[in-house]
Formats: structure tokens, sequence, C-alpha cells
């Protein structure tokens, strides 16, 4: 019978390769300890992949929804600040003309006059904000400043009460053209006629925060103070008493928006707090998903460092066996 044997060379190879297959062994192991998760998954899964797959799936939508609730939570944020601003500066102005004296003299309506213009600009200027590249009040002209300058709004507004000699006279022809199609919205509204769509902010979940600058309640403020700004123009030539008048009422209108502008804020206080529970829904859901697929992975500490231990014992055998091996001569042979 004939016995075969391995050469020296061969023997290396072998070591060699053994000794590569347990130090990768070792690192797989050593991983798995770190991480706690199997590294070979379809193994573990007996080669069902497609349970996981659906996980891994639910996980990149809902993270597409956590960008998508954040951007919404963030626009929503936006507008209910600029509704506060445009609210305590109309309270605040219509307080101040309510409270104008019956002696005020020229100089003191002509300041009156100038403020509204300026706090005007201040509203327009709110109204032309944008975040993140997306006007607010714009409606689906996301891209578009939705107001005209300040002088373009008064401008119209002047042609259109031209001849109007009386307080009642500015006011009513101020509502027609307000309320003319061809007049405030054609003049000075530069966004679009069409609502913003909703935004999606989960499976089968819409919020809906649409206003735009040519809302009712933005074109009443607006209006109450161009009026209170061309109070003291010279070709109106209305009498002090006029101009108190007028003043007067377009403080007590400016008053009277907070009414409508409450409720604005309500509605989108609603939008924000749907928001706010669908992105939590989004991130339990989340939380649960990946808790799901940790399971499903999850490596046995226990077993992972008892079979770390082995290998580094066998790695430790085979480099003692290397090194005698390579110690040998034919000297120590004879011996």
């Amino acid at each position: 019978m004939s016995n075969f044997s391995l050469g020296d060379l061969a023997h290396t190879f072998m070591l060699q390769r053994q000794g590569a297959a347990l130090k990768a062994n070792m690192t797989r192991l050593n991983e798995e300890l770190a991480t706690g998760q199997v590294s070979d998954v379809k193994s573990v899964l007996a080669g069902n992949t497609s349970y996981l797959s659906d996980i891994e799936r639910d996980l990149k939508t809902l993270s597409g929804f956590r960008v998508a609730t954040t951007e919404a939570a963030q626009y929503a944020e936006s507008i209910q600040l600029s509704l506060e601003r445009v609210s305590d500066s109309s309270e605040r102005f219509g307080t101040s003309l309510l409270k104008i004296s019956s002696n005020a003299t020229g100089s003191v309506l002509d300041q009156f006059s100038d403020d509204a213009e300026s706090q005007l600009a201040d509203i327009v200027s709110i109204l032309n904000i944008s975040v993140g590249g997306r006007s607010l009040f714009a409606g689906d002209a996301t891209d578009q400043r939705p107001m005209a300058d300040v002088e373009v709004i008064l401008d119209g507004l002047r042609a259109a009460t031209t001849g109007a000699t009386t307080p009642q006279d500015l006011q009513t022809a101020a509502d027609i053209w307000f309320n003319d199609p061809a007049g405030f919205v054609a003049t000075a509204y530069r966004g679009s006629a069409t609502e913003i769509a909703p935004l999606r902010i989960g499976q089968d979940e819409e919020v809906s925060v649409q206003i735009k600058g040519d809302d009712p309640i933005f074109k009443d403020i607006i209006k109450q103070y161009a009026l209170a700004a061309i109070a003291s123009d010279a070709a109106s030539s209305l009498s002090a008493t006029d101009r108190q008048e007028l003043l007067t009422e377009a403080g007590r209108n400016l008053f009277s928006t907070q009414t409508d502008m409450t409720a604005l804020r309500a509605n989108i206080g609603s939008a924000q707090a749907r928001i706010d529970e669908v992105a939590t829904r989004n991130a339990t859901e989340q939380t649960s998903l990946q808790f799901a697929k940790g399971a499903l992975l999850q490596a046995d500490p226990y077993e992972t460092a008892t079979e770390l231990e082995a290998v580094q014992f066998q790695l430790q055998s085979l480099y003692t066996v290397t090194a005698r091996m390579s110690d040998l001569s034919f000297v120590n042979f004879i011996r």
C-alpha cells in the first residue's frame, strides 16, 4: 500500500489558506459581536429575503416622508410667523388710528398717513417672503413675488378714487377697486390664481396649507393702510375733519380684521398639528421597523463569543504548528 504525503511547499500553501480562512472568520465574528447583527443575511433567512426587502423598502419610504414632514412643518411655521407679524402690525396701527384726537392738526394727520405708507411697505414685504426659495403667498407660482411695490398699489388706488371728495366716496371707490378682478388683483397681485397643491406627508396623508396674497383678509388690510396713506393727498381736498374720519374708520376696520386673522391662524395651526401628528406616527413606525429588522438579523452574543474564542484558539494552534515546522532542520531531524 502506497503512502502519500504533502511536500513542504504544499504544506506552506495549505497553512496559509487555513490562516486566511480563520482570520476572515475571526473578522466576521468580531464585527457581529460589535454590531449585534449577523453578516451572512442569506444564511440566517434561509434564502428568503422578501420580508427583509419589504422592511427596508418601508424604511426608505418613511425616511423620505421624514424629509417631507420636516419641510412641511417649516413651511407652515413660516406662514404662521408671517401671519402673526401682519396681525400684530395691523392691531397696533389700528389702535393708534382709533386714538386720533378730534383736535389733531394737519401735520399730525400727515404723520399718520406717512406711518400708514411705511407700515404698508412692511405688510407687502411680509407677503413677499420666501423660504427655501419658495414664495409663501404666491399660490403655485412659488418662484414669484406675489405683491407689487407699495407705489404701484397706492398709484392704482389713487387712480380709482379720482373725483372722490368725501370719506364715504373714497371708501366706496376703494371697495370697488379692491373687489374688481381688473382692479387690485390685476394691478398689484403677481402670484398665481391657483392654490399650491396639498403637501404629501405620509402614506395616503396630505395636508393643505393654502393661502395667497389676494386672500380677502389681506386685501382688506392693505385697503385700510392704503386709504390711510392717501388721506393726506392734496388732490383729495379733504378737510381735517374728513381726514380724521377716514383715518379713524381705517383704524376701526384694521382692528376688526383681527377676528378673521385669528381664524386664519387657527387653520394654519390645525395644519401644523396635523403635520406633527403624522410626523410622530411615521417616526414610531420607522422605529418599529428598525426593531423588527434588528430582531431578524440579530446575532446571539453568547454563541458569537463562544465561536470567536474557538476560532482564536484554532488560529493560535495554527501559528504554533507553523512556527514548529519553520524550525525543522536536518540536524534536528537526526538527533
